[in-house]
């Protein structure tokens, strides 16, 4: 489970890092970062698209727990995680490899 103060809820937060923030992409998800924040927030983005409540749910918690592990790498910064239609049939283990390549992408 993600601390709430690291959870990202306000809509400009998530609006400034997605326009303002570095980028970085692969099959099952879309990572958006915005350096200087004091402690790390970090919110999800999981459309429609990815499949029904059920589907959008469970995408959710995976990249909620796969991101709560990696906190303490991620320095002051506004995080926003897209889950891409992939992300419904990935394995955990290649939703985690990709999330690992794209932070390290945007969050050097």
């Amino acid at each position: 489970m993600l601390p709430s103060q690291h959870r990202l809820r306000d809509p400009q937060d998530f609006r400034l890092a997605t326009r303002r923030g570095r980028r970085a992409g692969s099959a099952s998800v879309v990572v958006h970062a915005l350096e200087g924040a004091a402690p790390v927030r970090v919110g999800f983005v999981v459309s429609k698209g990815v499949g029904n409540a059920v589907v959008r749910n469970r995408v959710k918690r995976r990249l909620r727990a796969l991101v709560a592990e990696r906190l303490a790498h991620l320095d002051g910064s506004i995080v926003v995680v897209r889950a891409q239609p992939a992300a419904a049939t990935s394995s955990s283990a290649q939703l985690g490899a990709d999330l690992d390549r794209c932070l390290q992408r945007v969050c050097p």
